[in-house]
């Protein structure tokens, strides 16, 4: 019994101590989630400011504006 005991207590300790080691992966994880956020939030920036599509949107706005009810 004593020895099941310490087996299963050690394989809890051992199991906690490589939870630790990834600890910094966590973070690392999250700074290229937030880079790639930035990217997308970038290219859809560009497409929306660009000539054609600002144009198209202003036209859509326009037209919503100019609707009888």
């Amino acid at each position: 019994m004593y020895q099941a005991v310490r087996a299963r207590l050690c394989a809890l300790v051992c199991g906690m101590r490589a939870a630790r080691r990834d600890a910094g992966m966590v973070t690392s994880e999250y700074a290229m989630g937030i880079v790639a956020a930035v990217a997308f939030a970038v290219v859809l920036y560009k497409v929306v400011t660009s000539g054609p599509v600002s144009a198209e949107l202003q036209n859509i706005v326009k037209g919503a504006l100019n609707a009888r009810m």
